[in-house]
């Protein structure tokens, strides 16, 4: 009984922990699908996209409200006519009844609401943003990059993994220790570089550097090329396979959970880079990825919040699908790849 008490209390407060998190998501989620009369005529504080419920009489249009009749009883009646003291109300169920005056402040009534989802701003964000360039764009830089920096790393830590290369375990320290290195330090250098080579204002820079491995990716893939038997290797070498063989046949085969956990993180990153794709691409829209079109789709649009939350929902959408049907093996190969053997 102590033990389920405990565990209740810690399911709890997971939960109420998951809830907070994700409020800011729901919130973008609601709003999204609310038109610009919900979002500024939303005095009542509504959550989700509700807009009042109104009945056509003689062929105009006014909003239900609950009223009270004599016995305590709430009826929802069309509030026709308002007055200081007492207003006119038209009952939806049998308008050929006539007027019903009510005395009352009409103001006190509650307005009754009904949802009214406004999926249309999907399609018109989309058409406004030119969503299949920027998409094109983004998956390009990224899908590119992962390879790159897959290629790159995989052999740099299959080296530091496997080979009895001298000072090895120093090297690995210096290239670890890059890591602490922020990127303000190498920002001025680095750009100064690429526009001496003539690489500014293309995607270049964005996409050669990461067939120049990582530090984070080599270290991951190293820490599990780690837990990997050497007697794997030595029986392929028995068989006359090299090191790039016994690498193809024999490494990668079984290092796929720690592969995917570096593209994962690779493709998430390049999908959400903001700084780089800003400071390369300044002034070339027809190369921007979703990063930088959606930030200038705010600027113009911000009047129109429906619009940006429709957006935003939109550039994450991939990457969220991506991170849900890869869970299970990106999570087993974080988990791996911090033992080492």
């Amino acid at each position: 009984m102590k033990k389920f008490g405990v565990g209740a209390l810690i399911f709890l407060i997971a939960c109420s922990v998951a809830f907070i998190y994700l409020l800011p998501f729901g919130q973008m989620l609601t709003t999204a699908f609310k038109s610009a009369e919900q979002i500024v005529g939303n005095t009542d504080g509504l959550i989700f996209p509700m807009s009042p419920r109104t009945f056509t009489y003689e062929g105009e249009a006014y909003p239900i409200v609950k009223v009270p009749d004599e016995n305590g009883v709430m009826r929802e009646l069309a509030l026709v006519d308002k007055g200081r003291q007492s207003s006119g109300f038209i009952d939806p169920a049998n308008p050929d009844g006539g007027i019903i005056e009510w005395q009352g402040s009409w103001r006190t009534l509650e307005t009754v609401y009904e949802l009214i989802p406004h999926p249309e701003n999907f399609p018109e964000a989309w058409d406004l943003i030119d969503f299949p360039r920027v998409f094109f764009n983004t998956a390009f830089i990224a899908i590119t990059g992962m390879i790159g920096t897959l290629l790159s790393s995989i052999c740099v830590a299959y080296a530091f993994a496997r080979f009895p290369i001298p000072g090895k375990n120093i090297y690995f320290i210096i290239l670890i220790g890059t890591i602490i290195l922020p990127g303000q330090v190498t920002l001025i250098p680095t750009y100064a570089f690429f526009a001496s080579i003539g690489w500014t204002g293309s995607w270049l820079p964005l996409i050669i550097p990461h067939f120049f491995s990582n530090a984070y990716n080599v270290f991951l893939l190293r820490q599990f090329f780690l837990t990997l038997p050497r007697e794997l290797d030595e029986a392929a070498m028995i068989d006359g396979a090299g090191p790039f063989r016994i690498l193809r046949s024999v490494i990668i085969p079984q290092s796929w959970p720690a592969i995917l956990s570096v593209g994962l993180f690779h493709f998430i990153f390049a999908w959400n880079d903001y700084f780089g794709p800003l400071l390369y691409t300044l002034g070339k829209s027809d190369l921007w990825p979703i990063s930088i079109a959606v930030q200038q789709f705010n600027f113009q649009y911000g009047p129109r919040p429906e619009l940006i939350q429709a957006t935003s929902l939109m550039a994450m959408v991939l990457p969220l699908l991506i991170f849900v049907f890869a869970q299970k093996v990106f999570m087993r190969g974080v988990v791996v790849t911090g033992v080492e053997k």
